[in-house]
């Protein structure tokens, strides 16, 4: 089959005026600086579509039509987007020679609509079982217990994968995907790579599922799955894998409802979790998008560039969001991008925050934003981190190399002014330190330094987060795998220490084949966190073992730990006189739940039989040195 070249299409579409081409078919008037008409792909009375002369598109904003002029011929006359193409080709007397077709491009194309086809039928599967299932009465009555009801699930397409993945694959079968297909969706997976008939497994079981969007037309690309039930070997949220329609450091959540508020309100607001982005759009805000399963990257932001040059950023008021508050900084203001961060009270996430003081309370939250060094700083000082002289120069040197980072200079000025201001130092040692930040030299660490830890603490890091971070630093498939468990490591941070450093390694992703890549990372690091990888995880170097299976073993103990701690906690509140009785009721609860948890911990379940606790066993001297190093906690 023929096909036409990039650049014949790129010329068809120069030599063709939109409003134009539009106008001989509808009758279109002026409005400023843009031209509107009645929408001719569903009836209206007011005209709701726009044309705009600057960027060649169209948009109704009654029935969601978009695109440019290939399109508008394509959708009006019913047409292939080569006939399209020809018809347009010749209106403008553009001539120009079909090319043979491309077959890997061309099963590309029909691969990636085989699989838009999987998303849009599972995506209708999954609602009809969370809205009609009897087995699914848990799902409903958990999205009640959240404030959400029907019509919400109905609006964002929300549904539920059962529990017995028979009915899934029974229903994938009556529709005729093959178990190639489903595999290369993300939502199932080859039992066994090496044996294509020992099955699939389907990856979400018994959870609430969130179809994840394309940001231009709405596809749905993949799946984020809230977990209804406990499990300790698995995430509260699990994320589709990457796959032919899905990058995750490329996609937001909700960013294709959220485009034009965007551009409307000047600015993005990020949240932490799509349940945030979700009730925000609820009550009206609806220029919230989260990212998905991953910390903000470069690709994210230049994204958002595209829509605005403001970024305000709404993550959980603890540790571990102040954490990726910075990392999101360190990614959006390269790319030109100015951040404002919303002071969330301790314990509050939007979602929680609107329910218990509504919309105009949030809204204020909102239009109070700080600058990014006025929230930063702020934080660092009520924490008593600028109580001696060394640690205002720790913080100096810090917001130093965070200023740096910032390419205008005007804007550069500025915050600089209100860091010497909160830091009581002049703007020219401020000048200096950012001078030192952008020179200092890329430092070697491929051979084990002589450490000097006279002034600088290492930061603290819970063994077992060390035996993580050394995975992620040095296997691919483990890090890949822990990248997918952001929530999981982002609710441990209350529990061990040493959770935002190994969040800080996911978010970056340094390529474990790549002892340069790795070493580049970890000369970027501050020297605290530079102490504590090269002091906690120098016993693990040298010892071989499987990433994979040793990632998910230590998330297992660290899932234990967990445990162990909260139910600590929940035992001293206890004790505390003067608790109201609906505070010990709650507690009383919990403390059942994760007794329950406790003793199911060194029950066998289904992923004990995949990964026997006898594989930490000292099967050899190797291994007993890494189990040895796990289990000390």
């Amino acid at each position: 089959m023929a096909q036409f070249s990039k650049d014949s299409v790129e010329k068809v579409l120069e030599a063709t005026d939109i409003v134009d081409l539009i106008g001989s078919y509808i009758q279109v008037k002026k409005a400023g600086s843009t031209f509107r008409a009645n929408c001719p792909f569903h009836h209206e009375k007011t005209p709701s579509f726009y044309i705009t002369p600057s960027t060649q598109r169209f948009h109704c904003f009654g029935c969601g039509k978009d695109g440019d002029a290939i399109s508008f011929i394509r959708d009006y006359e019913n047409l292939p987007f080569m006939d399209a193409v020809r018809k347009l080709a010749s209106r403008a007397g553009v001539h120009f020679v079909e090319e043979a077709s491309d077959p890997q491009a061309d099963q590309a194309r029909r691969m990636r609509g085989r699989l838009l086809d999987i998303h849009r039928e599972a995506t209708a599967f999954f609602h009809e079982q969370l809205m009609k299932n009897p087995a699914a009465a848990h799902a409903r009555n958990y999205m009640k217990s959240r404030g959400f009801g029907a019509e919400m699930a109905v609006r964002w397409s929300i549904g539920w994968m059962p529990d017995d993945p028979r009915v899934f694959l029974d229903w994938a079968r009556a529709k005729k995907f093959s178990g190639r297909e489903l595999a290369d969706s993300g939502i199932a997976k080859q039992k066994d790579e090496q044996n294509p008939k020992a099955g699939l497994f389907v990856r979400f079981q018994d959870r609430l599922m969130f179809p994840i969007r394309d940001e231009r037309n709405g596809d749905v690309i993949a799946f984020s799955a809230r977990q209804l039930r406990e499990n300790k070997n698995s995430g509260k949220y699990i994320n589709s894998p990457e796959t032919a329609l899905f990058k995750k450091s490329r996609v937001f959540f909700g960013l294709d409802r959220a485009k034009k508020p965007i551009l409307t309100e000047k600015a993005a607001l990020l949240c932490e979790g799509q349940i945030d982005a979700i009730c925000c759009h609820e009550v009206g805000i609806a220029h919230a998008i989260a990212t998905c399963g991953t910390a903000c990257t470069r690709e994210h932001a230049r994204i958002l560039k595209r829509y605005t040059s403001n970024v305000v950023i709404c993550y959980d008021a603890d540790k571990a969001g102040l954490a990726a508050t910075e990392k999101a900084y360190r990614e959006l203001v390269p790319e030109g991008l100015a951040v404002r961060v919303v002071d969330m009270p301790a314990g509050d996430d939007p979602d929680s925050f609107l329910k218990t003081h509504g919309e105009q309370a949030f809204r204020d939250l909102l239009a109070n934003a700080k600058e990014f060094f006025d929230f930063k700083l702020a934080h660092a000082k009520a924490s008593g981190l600028f109580d001696s002289a060394t640690e205002r120069a720790a913080a100096l040197n810090n917001c130093a190399e965070l200023l740096s980072l910032i390419s205008d200079f005007g804007v550069q000025d500025n915050q600089l002014n209100i860091v010497a201001v909160h830091l009581q130092t002049s703007t020219a040692s401020l000048r200096e330190a950012i001078a030192r930040a952008k020179s200092q030299p890329k430092r070697n660490y491929s051979e084990k330094p002589v450490l000097d830890t006279t002034h600088v603490e290492p930061t603290r890091l819970h063994r077992i987060v060390a035996v993580l971070c050394h995975l992620a630093l040095s296997s691919g498939p483990a890090q890949r795998f822990l990248g997918e468990q952001f929530e999981t490591l982002h609710e441990a941070n209350r529990w061990v220490e040493g959770i935002p450093l190994l969040e800080n390694i996911l978010g970056a992703a340094p390529d474990p084949a790549s002892s340069a890549a790795v070493n580049s990372f970890i000369s970027g690091l501050s020297e605290a966190d530079r102490l504590a990888l090269v002091q906690e995880t120098m016993a693990l170097d040298g010892v071989t073992v499987d990433g994979l299976q040793s990632a998910e073993l230590a998330l297992s103990h660290l899932s234990g730990t967990v445990l162990q701690r909260r139910d600590a906690a929940v035992k001293a509140e206890l004790k505390q006189p003067g608790l109201k009785p609906e505070r010990m009721m709650e507690l009383l609860h919990e403390a059942k739940e994760i007794s329950s948890l406790l003793r199911g911990i060194n029950q066998r379940s289904e992923f004990d039989d995949e990964l026997p606790a006898s594989t930490w066993k000292a099967k050899t001297p190797a291994w007993k040195k890494w189990s040895d190093r796990v289990n000390k906690t």
